[in-house]
């Protein structure tokens, strides 16, 4: 492997990528990982943006004056007189600016059946959404025989061939998932924001596995005489929690419809360019209207793929536009998804250790780290155009099955380029 010129970087521009911890902002309305998610749904009412307009001029100085997207006091209103009218307590409350609504989660009366409550709901003209509150979980397993075959999905995938035309410098890339590792020194540089849309526990968000597996494979720093390299080494990564860890030496982790609806607006605030979800759950309205809206804006989603029929057919990320990813290991090639090897990658764990996982989870992680190959040659990329990109270029690469299917990061950039070769 030939050696990469090293990066100068201005002292001025490293506020995000010096060797600082990085603060982790606490975003929780609510410790949602104590929540039931039986008596829980969802109900959002109008949010009428016009009303929270400052006139051109009103003041000094004029549009900078503009206040910040909140709740009308229509909207608070509105959502009281639902609380009183139908027996409902509200646990969290949340503007959603993209959708121009209020969003607030409700907790049911003592044996009120949620199907007829929904019902009721959906029939008042005063709801805008009404729906359960869904729950989300990670897909991942950890294999722990130590450093076996070495980082082999980077060399299934024609990665380090890839990383000759680039590394993913800049690309914004949001992991909305569990909480990282801020610390280790293989994110050193790496993490421009950290929120955290679950709790307040800054100490458990940097012990959290999931997400810190997920961040390493997309982007653990490269040339530091240590460990491994990411897959896009100079992306920068904006890390949401909107899941919790379910057990403290499991990956497990579960999420819901509330903390992922958060995390997804936080990721077009800080205008992510691709948003990473290894993850699985049920057709969500509420979350399949954020996609859609990112979609709109031009962000790429790279999501786990839903075979085994779990959540029926029709999964959360099971939808256009939403670029999916399964492990070549353990799904026979077939249908829209792409395919990515999944079995046994090495990665990172929390306080400093590395470790191997395997699932559509890192599978998932490994692709997204492609796109952002991708989107530093071309920040203007589109989400059909990236499929097609790594669909038509995807290749068999011998595998612990066989012959398995891969995407191909080093042809996908050939074919991007319109010139070069792999070698």
């Amino acid at each position: 492997m030939r050696q990469w010129a090293p990066v100068i970087i201005l002292a001025a521009l490293t506020c995000a990528c010096g060797n600082r911890s990085v603060r982790i902002e606490s975003s929780a309305l609510a410790d949602q990982s104590s929540q039931s998610p039986d008596r829980l749904i969802i109900a959002a009412v109008n949010n009428d943006p016009a009303a929270l307009m400052a006139r051109a001029g009103s003041t000094p100085r004029g549009y900078n004056a503009i206040a910040r997207y909140g709740p009308t006091s229509s909207a608070i209103k509105t959502l009281r007189s639902l609380e009183a009218d139908f027996g409902l307590r509200e646990v969290s409350a949340w503007p959603i600016e993209p959708l121009h609504m209020h969003c607030a989660v409700l907790e049911l009366g003592v044996g009120v059946d949620r199907p007829s409550m929904l019902t009721r709901l959906s029939a008042d003209p005063r709801i805008k959404l009404a729906q359960s509150m869904h729950t989300f979980s990670t897909r991942t397993q950890v294999y722990n025989d130590p450093y076996l075959e070495l980082q082999r999905g980077l060399q299934q995938m024609g990665v380090v061939a890839a990383q000759a035309w680039s590394r993913g410098g800049g690309v914004k890339v949001a992991i909305i998932d569990t909480g990282v590792d801020t610390e280790h020194s293989e994110l050193r540089g790496r993490i421009a924001k950290a929120d955290n849309f679950v709790d307040s526990d800054a100490e458990q968000f940097r012990s959290d596995r999931h997400g810190t597996e997920m961040a390493g494979v997309i982007a653990a720093v490269a040339n530091n005489r240590e460990g491994i390299v990411g897959v896009a080494p100079e992306a920068r990564l904006l890390v949401l929690k909107a899941c919790w860890q379910v057990h403290a030496d499991q990956d497990a982790a579960r999420c819901n419809s509330f903390t992922l609806a958060r995390a997804l607006v936080a990721a077009f605030d800080a205008h992510a360019q691709v948003i990473n979800l290894s993850l699985a759950g049920p057709d969500d309205p509420l979350l399949r209207d954020l996609i859609r809206e990112g979609l709109r804006r031009g962000v790429l989603f790279v999501g786990a793929a839903n075979f085994d029929g779990t959540h029926g057919e029709m999964g959360l990320l099971h939808q256009a536009g939403v670029i999916e990813v399964a492990s070549a290991e353990t799904h026979a090639p077939g249908g829209s998804a792409l395919y990515a090897p999944g079995r046994e990658i090495l990665t990172l764990l929390p306080r400093g250790h590395y470790d191997f996982a395997t699932g559509d989870s890192i599978a998932t992680a490994q692709v997204t780290g492609v796109v952002a190959l991708l989107l530093e040659r071309n920040p203007n990329l589109s989400a059909a155009v990236a499929y097609k990109l790594l669909r038509e270029t995807s290749s068999n690469a011998v595998g612990d099955t066989g012959e398995e299917e891969h995407v191909n990061a080093c042809a996908a950039m050939i074919a991007l380029m319109g010139r070069g070769s792999c070698r």
